[in-house]
């Protein structure tokens, strides 16, 4: 009875204060559309400059091959000086250059080289650049050497296969993880400063005297933050599907699971942070400290977590959101790996009781 009544209270100030319900939903939907569509990893349209020193029907072929390419908004532009300046001026990322006898060498001796320059400074997009030059010249080569019966210098020709992501979208990878990467901050941020908001205003004291356990003030802070911050979960995930068109291969029953667990840890980081935090400031600083920056960086959210040094790597095992972006990446484009899910819903479930112990450890029934 006493817990109903806790719980009716909380839900109370729910209603009554909206930068609760704001942070549960209106949040994950402002961040969802922010990094949805201002963050990607996919190189499209890439502006590169063609210069053909001696144009026939070979090179004309080559450049229709990457006029053709979704990947390149091709530029021809007469000279190499007149390329180079463009680059210089970051008109253009690449240039490819057709020199002088290109065809009549290509005939003769089986092969003919092809000057690639490439903008360098950012050296993802330049790998990618590279990579999807080549493999417009390795298309456009069997496909002369099949029209006109010749030996061209094609050593090898690969046929792809790309698993769970046939379209290679960075999006359905990356929407999946920013989902963590949300819930995160949410969960820790609707417990640590609507605690801290209580001690400021000195309703926490007030609760102090009362018959109450400390069991029944804990429960009564996360059972409705718990609700509030599942809503904003399903809210997330209908914007990821419908919005954002990302597949959801494995089950909604397997999602909302790990989701609820993951949720809990959240919710538990943010009591412990109220535990030491007893300003509204405070509680806000340390939610983006400890829970969305480490998120967002060490969870392989964006950065894979394969490629960190090894002490870092280690860090990672010690954020919640690793695991949780691991369990929605593979229920999104996969399914439901079960091998995947239960590891890491184990993990979540060490961390989540870590943290509950801890906090009923440092949470006392009486005043500051």
């Amino acid at each position: 009875m006493r817990l109903r009544g806790l719980i009716r209270k909380e839900s109370l100030q729910i209603i009554r204060d909206p930068s609760s319900i704001g942070i549960a939903f209106f949040l994950p939907v402002l961040l969802l559309l922010i990094f949805g569509y201002g963050v990607s990893l996919d190189a499209r349209d890439i502006a590169i400059a063609l210069v053909v020193d001696s144009p026939d029907p070979l090179t004309t072929s080559l450049v229709s091959g990457f006029q053709r390419s979704e990947y390149f908004a091709p530029v021809s532009i007469p000279s190499i000086q007149e390329a180079e300046e463009a680059m210089m001026r970051r008109r253009v990322d690449a240039i490819v250059w057709l020199r002088e006898g290109f065809s009549r060498d290509l005939l003769a001796r089986g092969g003919a080289p092809v000057g690639v320059i490439v903008n360098g400074v950012d050296a993802n997009k330049a790998r990618l650049i590279e990579g999807y030059i080549g493999g417009v010249w390795q298309q456009w080569l069997a496909r002369i050497s099949d029209a006109r019966g010749l030996d061209l210098q094609v050593p090898v020709r690969v046929k792809y296969r790309i698993w769970f992501n046939p379209a290679v979208r960075s999006r359905d990878y990356l929407v999946p993880g920013l989902i963590a990467v949300i819930m995160t901050l949410i969960g820790a941020m609707l417990t640590s400063m609507v605690v801290a908001r209580e001690w400021e205003r000195g309703t926490m004291e007030a609760l102090m005297v009362t018959p109450v356990s400390i069991y029944e003030i804990l429960l009564g802070k996360i059972i409705p933050y718990f609700i509030l911050g599942m809503g904003g979960m399903a809210l997330s995930v209908s914007m990821a599907i419908f919005l954002f068109a990302v597949p959801l291969q494995g089950s909604l029953a397997a999602l909302f699971a790990a989701s609820a667990l993951f949720m809990l840890t959240t919710i538990a980081m943010g009591l412990f942070i109220s535990t030491v935090a007893d300003s509204q400031f405070v509680a806000g600083q340390m939610a983006i400290v400890v829970t969305f920056l480490p998120a967002f960086i060490l969870s392989g959210f964006i950065f894979d977590i394969g490629s960190m040094p090894a002490l870092i790597q280690g860090v990672t095992r010690i954020v919640p959101a690793t695991y949780f972006v691991a369990i929605l990446q593979s229920i999104f484009l996969a399914g439901d790996i079960w091998s995947i899910f239960f590891v890491n819903c184990a993990w979540l479930a060490v961390m989540c009781a870590v943290l509950l112990v801890i906090i009923r450890k440092k949470s006392h029934k009486r005043l500051r």
